[in-house]
């Protein structure tokens, strides 16, 4: 399935602002417009609507005003171009392991994708552990691993050239040493790189660490290691936004009212009616056609075979399932759009955790996580 991701890749428009922060890295002397020219030269003919002699005709319905033709500008304005990057300066870590490919000889177009599906590989073998620790059966493992490696969404992220597999991978890592290795910062280090990562998922972990300190006799994390945990997530949140040049605010109208061909250095003014109309218009249609709404029903049905308001054990369950619905809700009105291959993480965390509390044959919490029993 790898090789299969590797030889048919969807071309998205992404992979182009990847390209030219891995060029900058590479070469920092180099001016935009020569990076602009290397960039669309090797990406010549692989997109025929914007690159090829085509006429460029708008087939689909706009959501901002403009972006249909948004990304034919692009490629043919270096100065837009310059600042289209500045949107993409936000995922660190993501841009760091596509220069690191480049290094490595790859071309930069292929660098951006080779990370999903490298990454797509090592989460079903992370799956694959997790299972036969919690399962304690081979074959009931490897059914459901083959199940996850068909699972669309985890198939759509890892055709595109997006920090999207990368996040889910490092979420689940720091969510494994947390819960199997029992090693607390190991789950940090894995916790910030998601973050630098996606920085999103900032608004998750924020809600997972008020759960461990709730919980945090039962875990028996001590209340300094927790402080300093949580220091670690928060520093990589803030060193983004430190260096970020477009607000939110900016960032919000430039994607789903307007797009700006400047967002740094002309960039439209925030409008609050523009953003509650959207917010208000969007919110059903995008819950109902991800699928939040089919899980919560699974989790509701395997909770209630259990479920009582005074058994801990289920109101621990409870809340974090509340943590996962609530970072996705407050995720949609900062971005409201819910891309199902940009859910993944929060799918197979729902999912597994269905899984753990249905059929698990050991209790993950037993254990003392500090010393690493």
């Amino acid at each position: 399935m790898s090789y299969f991701l590797y030889t048919h890749q969807y071309y998205n428009v992404d992979m182009e602002a990847y390209m030219g922060l891995i060029y900058k890295a590479e070469y920092p002397d180099m001016k935009i417009e020569e990076i602009h020219q290397k960039v669309y030269q090797e990406l010549e003919g692989k997109n025929p609507n914007i690159f090829g002699d085509i006429p460029f005709v708008p087939e689909e319905e706009e959501v901002a005003k403009g972006e249909n033709s948004y990304y034919r500008t692009l490629s043919q304005n270096p100065k837009a171009y310059e600042e289209e990057l500045q949107l993409f300066v936000v995922k660190p870590f993501y841009n760091f392991i596509n220069w690191v490919f480049f290094k490595l000889g790859f071309k930069a177009s292929t660098s951006t994708f080779l990370i999903s599906i490298i990454s797509y590989a090592l989460i079903l073998i992370l799956i694959l552990c997790f299972l036969i620790k919690i399962l304690k059966n081979y074959t009931l493992a490897i059914i459901i691993t083959f199940l996850f490696s068909l699972f669309k969404p985890l198939l759509e992220a890892s055709r595109h050239a997006s920090a999207d597999s990368l996040s889910c991978l490092l979420l689940l890592l720091s969510l494994y040493a947390f819960t199997v290795r029992k090693n607390f910062f190991s789950a940090t280090i894995w916790g910030m790189l998601c973050v630098l990562t996606r920085p999103e998922y900032f608004i998750f972990y924020s809600f997972l660490y008020i759960l461990i300190f709730i919980y945090k006799k039962n875990l028996q994390v001590k209340t300094g290691t927790w402080l300093v945990s949580y220091s670690y997530i928060f520093l990589s949140f803030f060193v983004i936004q430190y260096f970020n040049q477009i607000s939110w605010s900016t960032l919000f109208m430039n994607q789903f009212t307007k797009v700006q061909i400047y967002p740094v250095s002309q960039p439209d003014p925030f409008d609050f009616s523009a953003y509650f109309h959207f917010v208000e218009s969007k919110i059903l249609f995008e819950f109902n056609s991800s699928y939040f709404p089919l899980l919560l029903l699974f989790i509701i049905i395997i909770l209630a075979n259990h479920f009582s308001f005074n058994n801990k054990k289920t109101q621990a369950q409870c809340l974090f399932f509340a943590a996962i619905y609530g970072a996705v809700f407050l995720r949609f009105l900062i971005f409201p759009l819910l891309v199902n291959r940009m859910m993944i993480g929060f799918y197979l965390l729902i999912i597994l955790s269905v899984i753990y509390i249905q059929n698990s044959k050991v209790d993950i919490f037993k254990n003392s996580l500090e010393h690493g029993k």
